[in-house]
């Protein structure tokens, strides 16, 4: 069909904010520095206020804000190399290659069947003699069930990790924000993502002072002060333009947040078809951000065809689990096969905000009217 719509229209989400982007453009070039000054600092402690903790560390992406946690408890003395870290098969590859890049070793599970976040009773079913800490994706943008496993992880005297990269926003029932809700966060400003850069770029927040202090040191070649090099570090900061430009997106957390509800609530409301199956809408509303809303359907080629054929877009997040991947062809014997089904039936429909209620409307009419 020649009238498709975008899946995520970037250019009109942007646009939205042109003459602030355009200022902050502006005034990053005006000041002549360019990688970690004034709008690098501003950011951190905007970003740290918005998810009520003591620190955030801006780097370069999503994935090193991950990797640069785990590293940092490894200087720390909290982990050693070849440590055990459980984290969910459902994810996106981003999650285990931290942990093989920090020298660990990844433990993969299946989710729980609802939320498709990582299952608390797998979790615990997975811990064994080296397995040292715990990695919650907040998948889709629906927090994980960070009490279970809390208290999981103090019972076993386990590091708890969010991996918030989709959940930008997310308060649970107490109003705590993701990236407070265990040890340390991970978050990506990918463009797609709820906050997005203009390019690449990551933080993580935490409360835990030592921490922040070896991320700190990690991100700029193990350095504290110039040409002094305490640990063997990388280069990986969030520039001065993109933390500008993320000043700005940041304003719009909550209302994007809201419009994504939205949207959800309608789809929710309004998609009616007993071949699909649609996300359970959260017992707390602010739990999820709805950074993709997803379905499940056994004949997915087919129902995508369809919407295609209606002008409906639709991608697919994600169509192979990390131990089927050829980068982690060691784990391709293991029996997760919740996670194997979900990767052949999940398709994420369009939801944005900005996106047009004949639009909207159109996505239900596709849905409702697929047969299989």
């Amino acid at each position: 069909m020649s009238n498709m719509f975008p899946f995520l229209d970037l250019a009109a989400l942007n646009l939205r904010d042109e003459t602030a982007l355009t200022e902050a453009f502006q005034r990053v070039l005006r000041s002549g520095w360019y990688v970690l000054g004034a709008e690098v600092s501003a950011f951190e402690a905007e970003y740290a206020v918005a998810c009520g903790v003591q620190h955030a560390i801006g780097v370069g992406n999503g994935l090193d804000a991950l990797t640069l946690i785990l590293r940092g408890y490894i200087q720390l003395g909290r982990l050693v190399e070849g440590d055990e870290v459980i984290l969910p098969d459902n994810s996106f590859i981003a999650t285990a290659l931290a942990v093989s890049e920090a020298g660990l070793t990844p433990v993969l599970v299946e989710p729980d069947s609802v939320t498709f976040n990582i299952d608390s009773a797998a979790v615990e079913a997975a811990i064994g003699a080296r397995s040292k800490a715990v990695i919650a994706v907040h998948l889709y943008g629906q927090l994980a069930d960070m009490a279970s496993l809390r208290a999981l992880a103090d019972r076993y005297d386990l590091l708890l990790i969010e991996d918030a990269a989709q959940a930008h926003g997310a308060l649970d029932a107490q109003g705590r924000p993701a990236g407070s809700l265990g040890d340390a966060a991970g978050f990506s400003f990918f463009p797609v993502k709820n906050i997005g850069a203009l390019g690449d770029a990551g933080a993580l927040t935490t409360h835990d002072d030592a921490l922040a202090e070896q991320v700190r040191k990690l991100r700029s070649y193990g350095s504290s002060r110039k040409y002094v090099h305490e640990v063997q570090g990388v280069n990986s900061r969030l520039d001065e333009l993109q933390a500008a430009f993320l000043r700005v997106k940041l304003l719009r957390m909550e209302s994007d947040a809201y419009a994504r509800r939205k949207i959800a609530t309608r789809y929710l409301a309004e998609i009616c078809n007993p071949h699909l199956r649609l996300p359970q809408a959260p017992a707390v509303a602010s739990s999820h951000v709805w950074h993709q809303f997803v379905i499940r359907c056994e004949q997915r080629e087919a129902l995508q065809a369809h919407l295609e054929r209606s002008g409906v877009p639709s991608l697919i997040h994600y169509p192979i689990p990390i131990h089927k991947q050829q980068a982690y062809h060691g784990f391709a014997n293991l029996n997760l096969p919740l996670s194997s089904q979900l990767a052949g039936e999940v398709l994420s429909l369009p939801l944005y905000p900005g996106l047009a209620d004949t639009w909207i409307d159109r996505t239900i009419d596709a849905c409702n009217a697929f047969r299989a």
